[in-house]
């Protein structure tokens, strides 16, 4: 039971870890010598463009990004928190159903956010010309990448707590 248990600790944390990076680092759309997130564009490693609703149209659509990848870090780590106060509070044979319903909610909003940056990345480079001149031809990166491992893995992690009872 100890080692179940150390499994799902560890599996919490390398979501939340995974989502913490996916958040901070300057990697959703990259190319050669460019790289693009949902905070800035940077062109080179020290020619950065912190997008602001200033000179950025449909910037609300980016704000929803930013505040669901914040949100569910948020949330994960609530869960984690929940889930140590449970396990030493919950009476034998309970389920961990609030860390669950916490945890699927920072899964809901990992995959909301991530899905409206796939949904609208392409609009947001061309109504945006000005901030992307640079960054058009590329790809998803290895942030936007560990967005949606990060779902998969918040979401597992929340079935797990849906499906645990508390041992002695």
């Amino acid at each position: 039971m100890l080692a179940v248990l150390a499994f799902i600790i560890i599996f919490h944390i390398v979501a939340l870890v995974l989502l913490f990076i996916s958040a901070i680092d300057n990697a959703w759309w990259v190319g050669e010598d460019f790289s693009a997130d949902i905070w800035r564009v940077c062109t080179n490693i020290t020619n950065c463009t912190e997008i602001s609703d200033s000179e950025y149209s449909d910037y609300s659509i980016m704000q929803a990004v930013q505040a669901t990848m914040i949100l569910s870090t948020i949330l994960c780590c609530i869960s984690f928190l929940i889930f140590l106060l449970q396990l030493f509070r919950l009476k034998q044979g309970e389920r961990f159903i609030l860390t669950a319903i916490i945890q699927l909610m920072s899964c809901l909003c990992v995959m909301i956010g991530a899905s409206i940056y796939t949904d609208r990345r392409q609009d947001l480079h061309q109504q945006n010309y000005k901030v992307y001149y640079l960054v058009q031809e590329g790809s998803y990166g290895y942030s936007f990448i560990l967005a949606w491992v990060s779902f998969s893995f918040t979401f597992i992690s929340g079935l797990m707590y849906m499906i645990l009872r508390k041992r002695k």
